[in-house]
């Protein structure tokens, strides 16, 4: 077992953090040609989507890729970026305002606000790909959106309560589940991250559930999606027409 864990962790390290942009045709290639089931559905998402870009499975993976999508989505929309900035730059004090000591989470807001601001000064896509595959700057980035994720559902515990299993509170659940590096996402993190932020993600289901097609979801409902993602077993990767 502790062989198995080792090879799997030398395999996702030796994974960029955030990949190239490939033809999705290629993920055909990573199943039997006789697996009917993930063959059809392959082919069913090729027929809405031209791209795939994937990102490392350590358990980072939905933040990883939502936040390297969601900045490439602001390279070339500059109203959505200036209603992002007000929203970003607002952060650090909501989370201070819950309770979140201000010298811990500075550093993390910092960093995210600096690549921000970078984006709108006219970055280019290159930029955003050095930046995510920089371990030091990436993880940064994903420590803050695990931060806002977290300072939303205690914010809006009331509701999201309902959602906790464990006979934990909403407080527990994110120190244990939310806020640690390496820690894998729920539809839960999604809710909360969107509502947040109020971005909309469709996440495609691709597992051996009935049925030849890949199921689709928006968080939040009834919104245009800005971020799609391929969601199969325990990992995300990013989808593009």
């Amino acid at each position: 077992m502790a062989q198995e864990k080792q090879i799997e962790k030398e395999i996702a390290d030796s994974t960029p953090l955030v990949g190239s942009k490939t033809e999705l045709m290629g993920l055909q290639k990573e199943y039997a040609a006789d697996d009917a089931v993930y063959q059809q559905k392959v082919k069913d998402l090729r027929s809405k989507y031209q791209y795939i870009r994937r990102t490392r499975g350590d358990g980072n993976c939905f933040f990883r890729a939502f936040t390297f999508a969601y900045l490439e989505s602001l390279l070339d929309d500059k109203q959505e970026y200036n209603r992002f900035k007000t929203l970003a730059a607002q952060s650090k004090d909501g989370l201070v305002q819950l309770g979140y000591s201000q010298f811990t989470i500075e550093d993390f807001y910092d960093t995210f606000m600096d690549v921000l601001h970078r984006v709108g000064d006219g970055a280019k896509l290159e930029y955003l790909i050095d930046v995510l595959n920089d371990q030091s700057f990436s993880d940064y980035l994903v420590v803050y959106m695990r931060l806002i994720t977290s300072g939303h559902l205690q914010k809006e515990s009331e509701f999201y309560a309902n959602f906790v299993e464990g006979n934990r509170s909403v407080k527990e659940f994110c120190q244990q589940e939310v806020e640690p590096m390496f820690k894998e996402s729920d539809h839960i993190h999604v809710i909360a991250l969107t509502s947040a932020l109020g971005v909309c993600v469709r996440i495609q289901y691709m597992d051996r559930g009935e049925g030849n097609k890949v199921n689709s979801h928006d968080f939040p409902e009834g919104s245009e999606p800005r971020v799609h993602l391929l969601y199969r077993p325990g990992h995300y990767d990013i989808l593009y027409h």
